[in-house]
């Protein structure tokens, strides 16, 4: 695999803005309670947070358009929230960040899921979860595949966020992979382990290690386990790719037919994982957009998943803030006399 240089990653990046991608999924809204922690309760050994401001941030698939966005690229966002206070709040969010809202279903039956996060002193200390997990009816269904066909002539590509929060569901999935791929474009899935039979014949899938390993019922002891884990993965649902994120070992990309490349872990800090794989799977979908390689548009990924993991909540990454980190990882280097 040949490195990427910095003139042909400023190339790449400025080519994003271009480019036009849907985004099928779980939203979410994500908010975040700053405080600080000076003492601890009296009713319980538990630190008390004091509460000082408030924020919100669009969360799951709808991160994902985020990134996208942050990148200057256009985003269409596919999904469902409740009629619900946090389901306005989601939809200005998404509105206000120029992201198309014209595939969000409102289901006056569901509530929208909502992450809230407390934190002291830059700490989390507990996270809140409130969602409904029920598969979408066939209306719902019905009404993301018809407004997702009228557009696909103008999209790059379809990304899927899977967060098992049940709009990703067999019916849903199985014609849209076969008509976009039929279209000759690509469809790019951020997985979840329950969900795993639903991704055959996508273009990638990006599990974790973890549902990596779960998937295929064993272990990656080693280095070898890995690159036997990923061979079996392509076979066993018919991908054209899999991209296992390693964590701090990095990633490493599996093709047909081509020998597996792992690229190391580009992060420089790691403050905060939310959202890391949100912005892997937006950056190297839209690095796909503009016709990149696989192992390019891993490369690419990897810098802009170091960047957001460097961000304590759920960030994105921008050419900007990618071209940035770049030239610190090049300078840390250099400063230790390494090639």
């Amino acid at each position: 695999m040949q490195p990427l240089n910095r003139a042909r990653l400023k190339k790449l990046l400025t080519q994003f803005p271009g480019h036009r991608l849907a985004v099928l999924g779980d939203v979410m809204l994500d908010e975040y309670l700053w405080g600080k922690v000076d003492r601890i309760s009296p009713e319980a050994p538990v630190p008390v947070v004091q509460i000082k401001r408030e924020t919100w941030r669009a969360g799951g698939a709808a991160n994902v358009a985020s990134n996208l966005r942050s990148f200057g690229a256009r985003a269409h966002i596919f999904g469902v929230v409740g009629d619900d206070p946090a389901g306005r709040r989601l939809h200005e969010t998404l509105r206000a960040e120029g992201i198309d809202t014209g595939g969000l279903i409102v289901d006056s039956g569901r509530g929208t899921t909502v992450k809230t996060r407390i934190l002291g002193s830059n700490q989390q200390m507990v996270r809140i979860d409130r969602e409904s997990t029920e598969g979408i009816d066939y209306e719902r269904q019905k009404g993301i595949l018809d407004h997702l066909f009228r557009l696909l002539p103008e999209l790059d590509g379809v990304i899927v966020s899977d967060y098992a929060k049940g709009v990703v569901v067999g019916d849903l999935l199985a014609p849209i992979i076969e008509r976009v791929k039929k279209a000759g474009k690509f469809v790019v899935i951020d997985p979840k382990l329950k969900n795993f039979p639903l991704y055959k014949r996508a273009t990638l899938i990006t599990p974790n290690t973890r549902e990596a390993e779960a998937a295929l019922g064993r272990v990656f002891e080693t280095e070898a386990d890995v690159l036997r884990g990923g061979a079996d993965l392509l076979e066993q649902f018919k991908t054209d790719a899999v991209l296992v994120t390693r964590g701090e070992h990095g990633m490493s990309l599996f093709e047909k037919g081509k020998t597996p490349v792992t690229i190391p872990t580009q992060a420089l800090e790691v403050f905060d994982v939310t959202g890391a794989g949100d912005t892997v799977i937006a950056t190297f979908g839209l690095a796909l957009a503009g016709g990149c390689a696989m192992p390019e548009a891993a490369q690419i990924a990897n810098l802009a998943a170091g960047v957001v993991v460097g961000i304590v909540g759920t960030a994105t990454a921008s050419a900007d803030s990618v071209l940035e980190h770049f030239d610190r990882i090049h300078l840390r280097h250099d400063a230790n006399g390494q090639n």
